[in-house]
C-alpha cells in the first residue's frame, strides 16, 4: 500500500487508509469481515447516543440484485470504477431523534464518523473503502423506499485493492497520484498546536 507521507507520527492504520478506484474484482469480502466493518460502525460515538447512521448493503456474490440497485444510484462518473467493488453500501442519515422527535443536527457528522470507523476496521483487515458523495439521492429514495427523515447521503465501495488494469486509465492515474493533504496550519484556523 501507498502509506500517507505524514508530517507527524500517527497510528499506522490511519497512515495506510486510502480510497482507491481500483478494486480486485476476483476477491470477495467474507461475511465475517463485512460484519466486523459494520460492528465497528455500530460502536461509533454519536450525539445523544442516537446512532443516526443506516446502511443499505449489497454484496455482489450473495445479493447481486441489491448490489445492482445500489450501483444504479451512483452518479455516472462513479459507476465504471465502482463496478469492480464486491460490496457497495449506501450511507443513510436519520435526521430525527427517536427520544424526542426533534431534528438531529449532528446526523450527517455522526454518519461520517460511523463510516470512518468502518473504514479503519476495513484497513486493519487489508480492505479498502472508497466513500463517495456522488449518488442520486432522489433515485435512492425511490429505489429503496426511504421516506420521512431518512436521507441517502453517501455510497461506499468496499473490497480489496486492485491493480491499475482493473480500472480505466483515467481512474488508474488517479490511484497513482501522490497522496497529499493540506498542512496542519491550513486546517487549524484559530488556535495553536
Amino acid at each position: 500500500m501507498n502509506d500517507a507521507p505524514v508530517g507527524h507520527p500517527i497510528h499506522k492504520l490511519l497512515q495506510q487508509r486510502h480510497s482507491p478506484y481500483a478494486f480486485d474484482p476476483d476477491r470477495a469480502v467474507s461475511a465475517d469481515d463485512l460484519a466486523a466493518l459494520f460492528e465497528a460502525a455500530r460502536w461509533t460515538m454519536s450525539s445523544y447516543n442516537a446512532q443516526p447512521w443506516r446502511y443499505v448493503v449489497g454484496v455482489k456474490q450473495r445479493s447481486q440484485p441489491l448490489w445492482e440497485q445500489i450501483h444504479s444510484v451512483l452518479v455516472e462518473g462513479n459507476q465504471p470504477w465502482a463496478a469492480n467493488a464486491p460490496v457497495l453500501a449506501l450511507g443513510v442519515a436519520e435526521h430525527q431523534f427517536e427520544h424526542n422527535g426533534k431534528p438531529n443536527k449532528a446526523a450527517l457528522h455522526d454518519l461520517g464518523a460511523a463510516s470512518a470507523y468502518l473504514s479503519l476496521e476495513a484497513t486493519s483487515r487489508g480492505l479498502c473503502v472508497h466513500q463517495m458523495i456522488g449518488i442520486d439521492p432522489e433515485k435512492a429514495r425511490g429505489v429503496f423506499s426511504l421516506a420521512g427523515s431518512l436521507e441517502p447521503v453517501t455510497a461506499l465501495a468496499i473490497g480489496y485493492p486492485g491493480k491499475p488494469h482493473h480500472v480505466g486509465e483515467e481512474y488508474a492515474k488517479r490511484d497513482q497520484r501522490p497522496r497529499e493533504r493540506k498542512s496542519i496550519s491550513e486546517i487549524i484556523i484559530i488556535g495553536d498546536i
